[in-house]
């Protein structure tokens, strides 16, 4: 999937993130995470970023009453990175945690946000799985 993509990922550093300045996913090397799994599961979080690009999904970083733009993206960023690790059979983790106050709040001051939210990231997952579930139903049905 990552592959597929096409998104621009370099690796390096100590941090993972997407710059939309650049259009490119910086993410550690694989050696520093504790498991694979954890590597994609971070991957898989910044490629929901990268789909937000104009040039993609057009999700531009607005603010919502009650929440700050960045704090929103990073909610759909965890929503659209949950439902990507399902479908590739991983167990979805929280990568922001600082967040979830925030978040509480925001959801105690504006009960459709979350809706927001998981609309933007299906979006985000259709959009990077497109092409995808049909071919795995052919594989599965050649397969049987």
């Amino acid at each position: 999937m990552l592959a597929d993509s096409g998104a621009r990922i370099r690796h390096g550093g100590n941090q993972a993130y997407y710059s939309p300045p650049l259009d490119v996913i910086q993410l550690p090397e694989r050696g520093r995470f504790d498991s694979s799994e954890g590597y994609y599961r971070v991957a898989l979080h910044e490629l929901t970023h990268w789909s937000g690009h104009d040039t993609r999904c057009n999700r531009p970083l607005q603010g919502r009453q009650h929440i700050e733009a960045y704090a929103f993206e990073e909610l759909v960023a965890e929503i659209g990175s949950a439902f990507l690790c399902g479908h590739c059979g991983l167990a979805g983790s929280l990568q922001h945690a600082s967040y979830v106050e925030h978040w509480l709040q925001a959801l105690r001051n504006d009960r459709r946000l979350i809706f927001t939210a998981a609309a933007q990231a299906q979006k985000a997952a259709d959009f990077l799985l497109q092409g995808r579930v049909p071919q795995a139903a052919q594989a599965m049905a050649e397969a049987a």
